[in-house]
């Protein structure tokens, strides 16, 4: 897999390039690094999405934590940001989620949270790393020195969390459709939603270990888009796979993406005096319409390279508190460490209900510009090489050239996925659509 760490952890398809033994590796250097900064046995706790893979992973990892003496306390299924919340809440020494978040059910992935609720930064990613590949080098104990393990049910510790941060937020009256993409939200968000007093309507939270994501969730809008539609809900709801992310859909059915509810929320926490700095931190895939929204806002917004943990970087460097991706994965820093999407809609409603406006009537404030993104697929061990390629340059220059000034290009190789991302901004849908399907059949040829 050549580096084992991407943009979200160690990330692959399960059983073969995120293998049980790798898993294990994972989990026995990631624990005997903690043990060396932290001077005595880590104490972890561990979590999964509804993969079918899930388990035989978690096994691994808790094995190879064992082994180095750390103990593991297995949470079961919760959203990945569950576990950003209780690994600081509880004072674990880390959190681990096993979670391949959109990705389909055969890939998975294996994330890290330091002690204090954030992702591990690169020096320790970079330590565990060499330890897996000298993994024998980690001693082995035995006897009482040797590591163990319980099981423990959090599910309403964290529901109890997300209620507090709606402050006191009453939803009776209001018919909301939840899909949770039978992923790792099925049980958490339509309780926090019926315990505040909504009728909840809910779809996709019956997984199986092979239908997360399929079809469904923040991914693929359709099917609550039409359930909304016919069955006259005030609001709709999809998380992704881990419940890190989500989209929303008005009363008429169209899907609201993240820099339109960063939007929303940036305007109304403005407002009210409480948007730090008057600024909110955005990648540079953010819709050029809400950098336009920015201007006549007069909301200072800023721009950090692609992943939630860059614009987390930026956020705790500046003293910001809202910041976030297009995909909808939005960090409320004033309540949690990492983007979590059933947080995310409850901000959105409680701004619903102090306004007693709909939720199309608070989207109003950005207008989106025409974007075309396409996925080239190229191998994992070549995608971050796209850019020296002679012929891929000058192609992506000459784009530039021809959209300069009214609109722009960004080529971005995935961080866990084996794709390089293409995404073209203009006025015109049919023509940059054109332009990026010929740029990611170029990079296909070069690059396969």
């Amino acid at each position: 897999m050549g580096r084992y760490f991407g943009t979200d952890g160690v990330r692959g398809l399960a059983n073969s390039e995120l293998t049980p033994e790798l898993a294990f590796k994972v989990g026995r250097a990631g624990a005997y690094v903690l043990s060396k900064r932290k001077n005595h046995a880590p104490r972890i706790i561990i979590a999964s999405d509804t993969r079918r893979s899930c388990f035989m992973l978690e096994a691994a990892i808790s094995a190879g934590i064992c082994s180095v003496g750390g103990s593991v306390v297995l949470a079961g299924v919760l959203p990945t940001p569950a576990i950003a919340y209780l690994t600081k809440r509880r004072e674990f020494d880390a959190g681990i989620v096993i979670s391949a978040s959109h990705n389909s059910f055969e890939d998975n992935g294996i994330k890290f949270f330091g002690t204090e609720g954030y992702k591990l930064p690169d020096e320790t990613e970079n330590e565990i790393e060499n330890y897996i590949e000298n993994i024998d080098k980690i001693p082995n104990p035995t006897g009482d020195k040797v590591g163990t393990g319980e099981r423990k049910d959090y599910l309403e510790e964290y529901i109890n969390f997300l209620k507090k941060t709606s402050d006191g937020l009453d939803l009776k009256g209001i018919k909301i459709a939840v899909d949770c993409a039978n992923g790792a939200t099925y049980r958490a968000a339509p309780s926090v939603l019926f315990e505040l007093g909504a009728s909840v309507f809910v779809i996709n939270n019956e997984p199986d270990g092979k239908n997360i994501n399929r079809k469904c969730g923040s991914t693929n809008m359709a099917q609550l888009i039409e359930y909304v539609n016919e069955n006259h809900m005030d609001l709709g709801i999809a998380f992704d796979g881990d419940g890190d992310r989500c989209h929303l859909v008005d009363e008429n059915g169209k899907d609201i993406k993240g820099d339109e509810i960063m939007s929303i929320c940036a305007c109304h926490m403005r407002d009210a005096g409480k948007l730090n700095k008057n600024t909110l931190i955005a990648t540079i895939m953010s819709n050029l319409g809400l950098f336009m929204m920015g201007e006549r806002e007069k909301i200072a917004i800023e721009k950090t390279q692609v992943g939630d943990r860059l614009v987390l970087e930026r956020m705790l460097e500046g003293g910001f508190n809202l910041g976030g991706e297009q995909s909808g994965h939005i960090i409320f820093s004033d309540y949690n460490t990492t983007g979590d999407g059933i947080l995310t809609a409850l901000q959105v409603l409680k701004i619903m209900t102090e306004t007693g406006k709909k939720l199309s009537e608070l989207n109003t404030k950005m207008e989106i510009m025409p974007q075309a993104l396409i996925n080239a697929n190229v191998p994992n061990s070549k995608k971050y090489n796209c850019l020296n390629n002679e012929k891929i340059k000058k192609a992506v220059d000459e784009i530039t050239k021809k959209f300069d000034g009214r609109g722009r290009v960004v080529i971005r190789p995935s961080g866990t996925e084996s794709y390089v991302r293409i995404m073209i901004e203009g006025k015109d849908k049919k023509e940059i659509t054109d332009e990026a399907q010929k740029l990611a059949a170029l990079i296909e040829a070069e690059m396969n």
